[in-house]
Parts: C-alpha cells; sequence; structure tokens
C-alpha cells in the first residue's frame, strides 16, 4: 500500500472529492462545446474517472491499480447490464437512473472505459507518488 503518512486518508478523500466535482464539470463543458462523438467518447471515459474518483472517496487507501481496477469492473458491469431490459426500463423511470446506468448496450463504450480507468489510474498514481516522497534534506534541516 502506498504511505499516505498522518492524516494522508482525509487528504486523499479530499482529493478525491475535488477531482469528482471536476470530472462532472469537464464532462458537461465537453457536452456543451464538442457535442457529438467526441463529447460521447469523452464522456464514457469520464464516467469512469468519476467512478474511479468516487471509489477513492471510500476507501482512500486503496492502491492506484486496485481502485482503478473496481472502476473499471463498475462502468463494465452497467453497460453489460444493458443487454438486459434492465436499466432501460429504470431510465424510463428515473433521471437519475438514465445518469447513471444508460439505456442501451454500445461496445465502443468498453473500450472508453478503459481509456478512462487507465487516466485515472495515471492522475491517481501521480497524486499518491508526490505525497509519499520524502521531503527534502534541506526542509527537515529547518
Amino acid at each position: 500500500m502506498i504511505s499516505e503518512g498522518i492524516g494522508g486518508a482525509p487528504r486523499t478523500r479530499w482529493a478525491a472529492a475535488v477531482a469528482a466535482v471536476l470530472t462532472v464539470a469537464v464532462g458537461l463543458g465537453v457536452r456543451a462545446l464538442l457535442g457529438g462523438s467526441v463529447a460521447e467518447h469523452a464522456g464514457d471515459a469520464l464516467y469512469t474517472v468519476l467512478i474511479l474518483a468516487l471509489v477513492v472517496l471510500v476507501a482512500p487507501r486503496l492502491r492506484p491499480l486496485t481502485a482503478a481496477g473496481a472502476a473499471l469492473a463498475f462502468s463494465w458491469a452497467v453497460e453489460l447490464l444493458q443487454l438486459t431490459n434492465v436499466p432501460a426500463e429504470l431510465s424510463r423511470r428515473s433521471v437519475v437512473a438514465r445518469l447513471v446506468l444508460g439505456s442501451t448496450f454500445n461496445a465502443p463504450d468498453l473500450l472508453w472505459y478503459a481509456v478512462g480507468a487507465a487516466a485515472g489510474w495515471c492522475g491517481r498514481r501521480a497524486l499518491a507518488g508526490r505525497r509519499a516522497r520524502p521531503a527534502p534534506a534541506s526542509a527537515a534541516r529547518s
């Protein structure tokens, strides 16, 4: 596990919450500014980034690869669930269900979820690596 020191989990949760809010903002921005297939694919990737941020928010001490894997597995499970009638039926009844579950299966989405998980893993790993580095020797002497 990545060492976060005293107070690391609260900082990680804070960063995950900020990442979740920023991910939603970026998703809405992409949708408003770009539209079309670019927005659709970016939305798929950002969906998994959002799930990753929520996983880290709930379990901040998970290794980056484990958190990314959990987010990817969730995203794929939701997409595969769309092969049944359940998400489409729930989506007709609830806007929240439509946002979370979607309604129709689209095989290329599986690839874009993997892109999102990889991007989220890179970001999570970079942040975890920054926190795990020891303080420079000059700072330790102060």
